[in-house]
């Protein structure tokens, strides 16, 4: 039987914006801000390189950032100018109209407008959990078993917490952030694998019983 694409995933399900893969650990991924870092002053520089380093010093567990470049999608606003320009009673302000969508498209055509996504995914495992002194012969429940709910709660619980630990860490570096929901989490992950239709705008329906 052939095999399918979520079958090479290390991503079982989707709960309550929680990433849960398939060795039993959980990610939260949060969307993060950013910052002109050039536009700063010499001081000002140093003092947000000087807190973002507390901030990793300040960790006790691992996490990951992310950063996503994808081309900016702008077909939606050029129809936008289009419906404005037929909408112009003004002979000038339709010229000027035509003038600048014109100028946009030209834009676009010459160079590629990109945005990025940065997002910082923080992981959370079973055997956490467990006091230290008690780890010594832990097993984790088999990768085939299912997690039960009361291991789910205990763990998200644990997982939101470090959460918030790391958007308090980003913000004394001035950084904004957000944790993703279900949907949210689900169109990054298909936009991660399928990015030429993304950057049109196209993501597929997603059905209610994907998530748990």
């Amino acid at each position: 039987m052939p095999q399918s694409a979520q079958d090479f995933l290390e991503i079982g399900t989707i709960r309550e914006g929680v990433l849960v893969l398939k060795n039993k650990t959980i990610r939260g991924v949060m969307l993060v801000s950013a910052q002109n870092f050039a536009l700063k002053s010499e001081e000002e520089q140093d003092a947000t390189i000087f807190q973002f380093q507390n901030f990793l010093n300040s960790l006790d567990f691992s996490l990951q950032i992310l950063i996503q470049s994808r081309r900016l999608n702008i077909t939606g606003y050029l129809d936008y100018l289009r419906d404005l320009d037929g909408k112009q009673q003004n002979d000038l302000m339709r010229s000027l109209t035509q003038d600048y969508r014109q100028f946009v498209e030209q834009l676009i055509q010459g160079a590629s407008i990109m945005a990025k996504n940065f997002f910082v995914v923080v992981p959370f495992s079973l055997i956490e959990t467990v006091p230290m002194e008690q780890r010594k012969g832990f097993q984790a429940p088999k990768i085939s078993g299912e997690m039960s709910e009361e291991e789910f709660e205990r763990m998200k619980f644990q997982l939101w917490q470090r959460m918030e630990f790391v958007a308090l860490g980003l913000r004394r570096v001035g950084l904004k952030t957000a944790p993703l929901s279900n949907e949210e989490l689900m169109e990054m992950m298909w936009g991660w694998h399928h990015p030429k239709e993304a950057e049109i705008g196209y993501y597929p329906d997603i059905p209610p019983e994907i998530f748990r």
